[in-house]
């Protein structure tokens, strides 16, 4: 109950600029027509009645259009696509293993029985750094790295928007576990020889969901400066953060995370509305507090023999289950149709007041978007997102293929995504698309944003040599 109220108290101060100017324009016209009937207006009405309502109209339509919130555009945006020869496939992932772990038989169980069902494909990549046994990686491997990712990327978005460096206003970079200093917007910036007064910001240590917190960081910032570029770039970078240890609980995102990055192009210039992709129309982000048993869920932890990984504690699908109910009971009101939110409705009295003991009624999202991007943390966060929204196989295609193709990239993962859907040629002008976000926390960020034009199969990008292969059929294994 106090949710609902809650999102009531949201929507209707939302919305208060636009009841004040219903009210106005309503007041005004009664006090200037209360005077007669409408059929003898122009006989009875004095001039100055006239020009008051008219003036009083202009002023007040001027000031709402003014002071009414840019629209978000998505120009474009650019994925990058690692060299063939840092591919990883199964043998190799494998043999690594038995060499790496050679006294530890357990472990290498682990591995192989990880590797056959977490739905990864053979040609996911690592940083050139890892392929060494054993692998000893450093920070000059780690910023080798980031250059490879980001330069790439970066570089294939000016290609394809045709947008000079000098003409960027806003920079994001999101990397949870890399920070270095000099920092990665320091580096972008250097490279291509940004202006000095560029607003630039680093966000690190949220996890796969910090991408999606970075659209929403860049959706503000252009709300308070008006014609302006932003780019966000979302990575995470692999080199430094590899386990070494034999903790299965560290281990298994060794076998899951693999090279990505995305860039970004947003804009609120109205001159690119006809050009732009997509008009971003919501932006929600839900986590779980300290108070909760799950928040300990995802953590950098160091074993017993100093090594230092991340750690997934085995309720983590329970807790991401939990984290999306959160975010649907506050993106369901702004986006469902109204049928969908009176069941709702219904549903949740009869549960709360009435105690009818009804199952809680998941929304038909199917009806509000027409494609769906879950973040590709793995088969198991697909399969339990798949189940909780009650989609089809089709709707987590994407989700599904960008793992296979090119593994868990973390918060890159949804971009990858939309790029599968884009080369697909599925993407069609009106469409709405469902951007899903999961990380440490745990938090659970969502994006919708709405096609603006006809997107044709994309020729270029990453999934430009392959996508004829997709989609590919996986093995029915019991997920891990």
């Amino acid at each position: 109950m106090l949710n609902s109220a809650k999102h009531f108290y949201y929507y209707l101060i939302n919305h208060v600029p636009k009841l004040i100017f219903i009210t106005l324009i309503m007041a005004i016209s009664i006090q200037t027509f209360k005077q007669s009937p409408y059929d003898h207006l122009l006989n009875h009405l004095s001039l100055f009645h006239i020009l008051t309502f008219t003036l009083l109209t202009i002023s007040l339509l001027t000031f709402y259009i003014s002071n009414k919130p840019r629209t978000v555009y998505l120009v474009d945006f650019a994925c990058f696509k690692p060299p063939s020869n840092l591919r990883v496939s199964y043998a190799t992932a494998i043999e690594h293993g038995r060499i790496i772990l050679a006294s530890q038989p357990k472990s290498i169980a682990f591995l192989v029985k990880i590797f056959e069902k977490c739905g990864l494909g053979e040609e996911t990549c690592l940083p050139h750094t890892l392929h060494y046994l054993p692998p000893n990686p450093n920070m000059m491997d780690a910023r080798d790295e980031s250059q490879m990712v980001i330069f790439s990327a970066m570089d294939s978005l000016f290609q394809q928007t045709g947008i000079n460096p000098k003409d960027i206003d806003i920079l994001i970079v999101n990397c949870s576990l890399f920070a270095p200093t000099p920092s990665l917007c320091a580096m972008v910036v250097n490279r291509y020889k940004m202006r000095s007064n560029i607003k630039s910001y680093n966000l690190s240590g949220m996890g796969c969901s910090a991408g999606l917190i970075s659209i929403d960081l860049a959706k503000r910032l252009l709300l308070v400066h008006p014609e302006s570029y932003a780019v966000v770039i979302s990575t995470e970078i692999i080199t430094p953060n590899s386990y070494r240890g034999k903790e299965r609980s560290m281990l298994l995102p060794n076998f899951l995370f693999r090279m990505g990055g995305a860039a970004i192009l947003l804009t609120n210039k109205r001159s690119q509305r006809k050009h732009a992709k997509y008009s971003l129309l919501h932006v929600v982000r839900t986590h779980k507090g300290p108070e909760d048993k799950s928040y300990r869920c995802v953590t950098q932890e160091e074993d017993k023999e100093g090594n230092v990984g991340i750690a997934l504690n085995l309720d983590l699908m329970v807790v991401a289950g939990n984290s999306l109910k959160s975010n649907i009971s506050t993106i369901g009101p702004l986006v469902l149709p109204v049928t969908e939110q009176v069941l709702f409705l219904f549903n949740y009295l009869g549960r709360k007041l009435l105690k009818l003991g009804l199952k809680p009624y998941i929304p038909d999202f199917k009806k509000a978007f027409d494609h769906f991007c879950i973040h590709a943390g793995g088969r198991a966060v697909i399969d339990e997102l798949q189940k909780h929204l009650r989609l089809s196989s089709e709707h987590v295609e994407a989700s599904r293929m960008a793992l296979h193709r090119f593994g868990n990239t973390s918060s890159s993962s949804l971009w990858y995504e939309l790029g599968y859907i884009e080369a697909k040629g599925r993407m069609k002008k009106g469409d709405r698309v469902w951007q899903i976000g999961f990380g440490s926390g745990f938090k659970c960020n969502s994006a919708v944003w709405k096609c603006n034009r006809e997107i044709d199969a994309t020729k270029d990008g990453p999934w430009a040599d392959c996508i004829h292969r997709y989609p590919v059929n996986e093995p029915e294994n019991e997920k891990p």
